[in-house]
């Protein structure tokens, strides 16, 4: 009797884990967190995630949601998810330095954008130039809204984090 009540109430949603997939926003290989070279991502300041070590230049939306900001140096954005999950990219480290040099912005705040969307194209070999990291974090800025996050390591297609929702 108890199964066909849990079964009933799954059906409506009532019991289901609600989960938000985050890609990789850029190829390359997606890395631990805590391997960031700056404080304020490794210690998880601003909040957990992952970071990717970028081997080409377009920076996509790693979800679907609402583009709320975008850095007016275009090094960093950040998108809002229909559940409320802030998520933040920071394209390399210490690239707000570079007052813009070395990145274009492909789509303006306030839009809907979809996973996968082109939002920053980047020129890493300029980042690279002037001596900046060019590893990206991807950060929820939202503990609040997070059970747990599994971040699934490499340079796969899976690569990124499978994020449990409160």
């Amino acid at each position: 009797m108890l199964d066909a009540i849990e079964r009933k109430m799954n059906m409506f949603g009532l019991f289901k884990k609600k989960t938000l997939q985050l890609d990789k926003p850029m190829e390359g290989s997606v890395v631990d967190i805590t391997t960031v070279p700056d404080a304020v991502f490794s210690q998880k300041m601003v909040g957990d995630g992952f970071a990717v070590n970028p081997t080409a230049g377009t920076v996509k939306a790693p979800c679907s949601g609402k583009l709320v900001q975008i850095f007016p140096t275009n090094h960093a954005f950040g998108i809002v998810t229909e559940e409320g999950v802030e998520v933040l990219v920071h394209i390399g480290i210490d690239t707000v330095e570079l007052g813009g040099e070395g990145f274009e912005r492909l789509v303006e705040p306030g839009v809907q954008v979809t996973a996968g969307q082109a939002i920053i194209e980047v020129d890493l070999d300029v980042l690279k130039s002037h001596d900046k990291s060019i590893i990206t974090p991807v950060v929820i800025t939202t503990p609040d809204k997070v059970k747990a996050i599994d971040v699934q390591m490499g340079d796969t297609d899976k690569a990124g984090a499978k994020v449990t929702l409160v």
